[in-house]
Formats: structure tokens, sequence, C-alpha cells
């Protein structure tokens, strides 16, 4: 193992940290999350199907804008 790896498993761990810390805070603020428009779910009697496609674009789209900042400045 070389020093980058070093370096990404750290930024990794402080990003799982940083997002433990989010939802253990603010986890009634966050109730938004999975429940927009155009996500899926269906539920029946003994069936229950769920599909969040629109809050998985929506967090596609941030995590590559932070990773892009981030690459950018170091």
């Amino acid at each position: 193992m070389n020093s980058e790896t070093g370096k990404w498993v750290i930024m990794a761990g402080v990003l799982i940290v940083l997002a433990g810390v989010i939802i253990y805070f603010f986890s009634d603020k966050l109730q938004w999350i999975g429940r927009l428009p155009g996500d899926i779910r269906i539920e029946k009697a003994n069936f229950k199907f769920y599909f969040p496609i629109t809050t998985m674009i929506i967090f596609s789209v941030l995590f590559t804008i932070i990773i892009q900042v981030i690459k950018k400045f170091f």
C-alpha cells in the first residue's frame, strides 16, 4: 500500500463519520429522503416494493459534485 491509498481511506472514514453525525442529530429533519416525487412505492397486504429512483439520482449528482470539488482542490 502507498500513502495515496491511506489518504483515500482516511477521507472515506471522515465522510462516513460526518454522515453519521448528520443522521444522528438531524434525523427528524431528513424524513423527506426517500419520499420524493418519482420514488416508486407499492404497498399491498403481504407485499412491499420500494425503489427510490429520484432520491438516488439526486444523491448521485450531489456526490459527483462533491467528489469533483475535492479532486479540484487536492
